[in-house]
């Protein structure tokens, strides 16, 4: 945090520099739009073919291959989840939160896309429905579903309060991937990621810009909507901190389950129109040498 009381006296100038109007850093005018008129046809009667339950304090794997749609639900009470994704063909492909929050902004809805890492760096899905859109954001900066934290863990945990806590994010995250690749848990916890803050509503504290959470909006029914730009494995973690309304990485939270269904389109918008997964990234990776 930046010092209330500086310890070194404003310039002359220092008026004239905090008044510099701010640039955007990527800006996207140049960003091909998700076709959502496409993804919107192709939802048309789409058919339900997989569904898969995150219990309270736990995470649970699913995959959706490419050209389909999946929905994170709220079906018990208020909930947040952290969503992992990478490419199910190859994990060294992941979410890149980072690079999705420049592009697009502190916290998704329709339209924006989720991008991969280096050096793949290509949409790996895009949101195409959100039922909180209209919560936009709030008289404290707050709003849904961000990419600025994390994921809670128990390193973190530890740090704080010397606690030794099992079912924080990270650690539900790295059992369930575990379970899936039947690789070491140790080994797997290096695939997990920075994660996609499903319904936590969250932004930064208006005097000390730090991270802050409040209780989520989100009801039973309520829904997050991807398409699949390519075949996904995700892990979704139902956060021990339920809403989020007091506290994480303990007990002390009511949480509920979250639910994923994974629909397959019923129909041929896609075949019509060409549709393919995106290429990986065009940059030659020589790095000047």
């Amino acid at each position: 945090m930046k010092l209330q009381n500086p310890e070194f006296a404003a310039p002359a100038d220092a008026d004239q520099r905090l008044g510099v109007e701010p640039v955007i850093c990527y800006p996207v005018d140049t960003l091909p739009p998700a076709p959502l008129d496409l993804y919107r046809a192709a939802r048309e009667g789409m058919e339900k073919i997989s569904e898969a339950l995150a219990p309270a304090r736990d995470a649970v794997t699913f995959t959706v291959p490419d050209g389909h749609f999946f929905r994170i639900y709220s079906v018990d009470g208020p909930q947040v989840g952290d969503l992992n994704l990478w490419n199910a063909n190859d994990l060294s492909e992941r979410f890149y939160t980072g690079k999705t929050r420049a592009l697009h902004g502190t916290h998704l809805s329709t339209g924006d896309r989720m991008w991969t890492s280096f050096p793949h760096m290509r949409p790996m899905a895009t949101i195409t429905a959100d039922t909180l859109d209209w919560y936009g954001f709030d008289r404290f900066g707050g709003s849904v579903h961000d990419v600025i934290g994390t994921r809670c863990d128990p390193y973190t945990a530890n740090t704080l309060s010397g606690a030794q806590y099992h079912n924080c994010c990270h650690s539900n995250l790295s059992r369930s991937l575990a379970a899936k690749t039947g690789r070491p848990i140790h080994e797997v916890e290096a695939d997990v990621h920075d994660v996609l803050n499903v319904f936590m509503c969250t932004g930064f504290t208006h005097d000390t810009q730090q991270y802050f959470m409040k209780s989520s909006p989100v009801r039973p029914g309520d829904y997050l909507e991807f398409f699949a730009e390519i075949d996904l494995l995700g892990a979704l973690s139902a956060c021990p901190g339920g809403d989020c309304s007091t506290e994480h990485s303990s007990d002390l939270a009511a949480c509920h389950p979250l639910k994923v269904e994974v629909y397959r389109p019923a129909n041929d918008a896609l075949a019509q129109a060409n549709w393919q997964s995106p290429p990986r990234n065009g940059y030659d990776r020589s790095h000047g040498l």
